[in-house]
């Protein structure tokens, strides 16, 4: 075992294991900490400061094992019972802070994790953004973190000028596959429909580089305007896909860049190309979530966010159990600094959707690993006071592990005995098991923090978002 002066990655401990900060994808400006999350992370490091002392570990070797992460969540459980949120809490022992075994029962790899929204950051952005490499995408998301399997996604880019082009998406899937394992990474083709030249290429993608699924913006054009799914330009994109044998559309809604083209952010078109199309599966990244207004119980009459997912569904008449699949990159990510928020957005998912059509996304690598988010999902549930006020069932083991993973591999076609029956021999299960003797990781995120970060990003990548 190191000594905490021998690693590579914070030997001081002065980073928490489960980060509340501003970090942001690039699609949207960060959100600053309010006072509560201050208090929850000064709560957090007092505790891990305490609890370290008494297990007889530094801090570094309490906050790199489950009891450092399950320290942190239970004080940020005290930081928002303080302020009166009641919607939600990690569910987690007190022991579980100070007995490892405890910790790893509650907190520790059991459920299959696919996670559908990644990211990673072409040879050009790295030196930008510290990105490091392909190799630390794969520490990042497969050594660091417990997910077995992961969609790659792109930004919106031009086609002369692609962040993340389709080759260099295709090098790290090769990375990974190359390691005589699964294919634990999949990838999206992008598709502008509103750009010249997209539509066309799909076809190159499907069959060149094999992708799973291809992935639009409707808010970004490049000449600023964006498109209804249901335009022409949307119905001949998703026509290509099913004749491509491509049944998978990924749609960025929510996370809004701004004012521009904003009604195209919404998911007003959702439910009736859903309907039009009901052989093909409409994953809706963010499930339409806008970060900085808030989200309670159903609005019908809200004109965006969640609530404009669940109208435009119910109005089509696509119910629970449809094609419809909302996903929760980035949406998790920021409903953690909000236990209300969290249980309103997961209760209504669940219900207007069903347990079978929630995905889980993390939109990593802009927030370094993913773990902490697997581990606050993994501890999270709603309260029973939220339960029986707004008829939100309780987030079960069974109901877990469907969001987690279960979902994703049905709407992917990927056979899950065979994927895990391999997992744990392959080139990744073996470092994996190898690294998590002596795991070294650094806590760290990587989208812009500040609004001068953001605006930098954006002036990096040609006024787009990140």
């Amino acid at each position: 075992m190191k000594r905490s002066s021998e690693r590579s990655s914070d030997p001081d401990g002065t980073r928490l294991p489960i980060k509340l900060d501003t970090t942001s994808n690039g699609e949207f400006e960060p959100m600053p900490l309010e006072p509560v999350h201050i208090q929850a992370n000064a709560l957090a490091h007092d505790a891990a400061s305490a609890n370290a002392k008494r297990v007889g570990l530094d801090r570094r070797g309490f906050l790199v094992s489950a009891m450092g992460a399950a320290s942190t969540l239970l004080a940020f459980n005290k930081a928002y019972a303080a302020v009166g949120q009641t919607g939600g809490a990690y569910d987690i022992d007190e022991i579980a802070a100070l007995d490892a075994d405890a910790a790893r029962e509650q907190l520790g790899a059991r459920e299959f994790i696919f996670d559908v929204q990644g990211h990673f950051v072409g040879k050009s952005w790295e030196p930008r953004h510290s990105l490091g490499g392909s190799q630390k995408f794969i520490k990042d998301v497969f050594l660091d973190s417990d997910t077995d399997m992961m969609v790659l996604s792109f930004i919106p880019s031009k086609r002369d000028d692609e962040v993340l082009t389709i080759s260099e998406a295709s090098e790290v899937a090769e990375i990974v596959s190359k390691l005589q394992g699964t294919k634990r990474l999949l990838i999206h083709g992008r598709v502008n429909p509103n750009q010249p030249g997209d539509t066309d290429d799909m076809e190159e993608l499907a069959k060149k580089w094999k992708v799973s699924a291809f992935k639009s913006y409707t808010q970004w054009g490049p000449n600023g305007r964006g498109f209804f799914l249901t335009d022409d330009i949307g119905v001949r994109m998703i026509e290509k896909a099913r004749a491509l044998g491509v049944r998978n559309i990924c749609v960025h809604k929510g996370l809004p860049f701004g004012p521009q083209s904003y009604e195209h952010s919404t998911c007003a078109d959702v439910g009736p190309i859903a309907k039009q199309f009901p052989d093909m599966n409409f994953l809706i990244y963010h499930a339409g979530f806008v970060a900085d207004a808030k989200e309670g119980p159903y609005d019908a009459s809200r004109a965006d966010g969640v609530d404009r997912l669940i109208r435009s569904a119910a109005e089509s008449g696509v119910g629970a159990g449809g094609n419809i699949y909302p996903e929760l990159g980035s949406t998790w990510r920021q409903l953690m600094r909000d236990p209300d928020q969290a249980a309103h957005v997961i209760g209504k998912l669940v219900a207007y959707f069903g347990e079978d059509n929630v995905l889980y996304g993390s939109d990593c690598i802009w927030y370094g690993s993913p773990q902490d988010q697997i581990q606050a999902f993994r501890a999270f549930q709603i309260s029973p006071a939220f339960q029986e006020k707004f008829g939100y069932k309780p987030i079960t083991p069974s109901l877990r592990a469907k969001i987690f993973g279960l979902n994703a591999a049905k709407v992917y076609g990927i056979e899950l005995d065979e994927v895990l029956q391999r997992a744990e021999t392959d080139a990744i299960g073996r470092a994996r098991a190898e690294y998590r003797a002596d795991p070294d990781p650094h806590f760290l995120t990587y989208g812009p923090k500040t609004r001068r970060d953001f605006l930098e990003l954006q002036r990096l990548n040609g006024g787009r978002p990140g």
